[in-house]
């Protein structure tokens, strides 16, 4: 039986260090769950870029209004928590072929990459609030937080 492992999409990695937000308790128990199967975890330089973006962007356009110095804080707990995987040429080539294939337009060109770096690294789930964006992919399992807390 082939390895699970997971891609952690941004919107977890930023509700991770949410504990305020209403969907901290599923998204961590949903990473308790996956650590506690050995189940190996991941995120990509997207991932950060996008989770930069959000955290730096002032709370009225929104985002969370941090300084760099809390971002770069923040940035580096995830860093110790996850493993980044590197892009590639084949996650570039494997990009273009979904964009085509899926008929991808606008802003669902950045999960199409998701996708890709999963796909070029063996990555077979994403934990992410927004399963139904990746429906069209069946290369990949995309897994709502709230799946894994009441099947665990």
């Amino acid at each position: 039986m082939a390895e699970v492992s997971y891609l952690i999409d941004t919107n977890i990695l930023l509700r991770l260090l949410q504990p305020d937000d209403a969907d901290y308790p599923a998204v961590r128990s949903a990473l308790d769950e996956l650590r506690s199967r050995g189940v190996r975890l991941y995120f990509t330089s997207q991932n950060f870029v996008e989770f930069w973006n959000v955290c730096t962007r002032p709370a009225d356009r929104n985002g969370f209004g941090l300084s760099v110095s809390e971002t770069d804080r923040r940035a580096r707990l995830i860093e110790a928590a996850f493993t980044l995987v590197a892009d590639s040429n084949r996650t570039y080539l494997e990009w273009r072929r979904l964009v085509v294939a899926a008929g991808v337009m606008g802003v669902q060109v950045h999960d199409a990459r998701l996708v890709a770096t999963m796909s070029a690294h063996g990555i077979t789930h994403m934990l992410t609030l927004n399963d139904q964006d990746f429906a069209r992919y069946p290369e990949i399992m995309a897994i709502h937080p709230r799946q894994l807390v009441s099947a665990g």
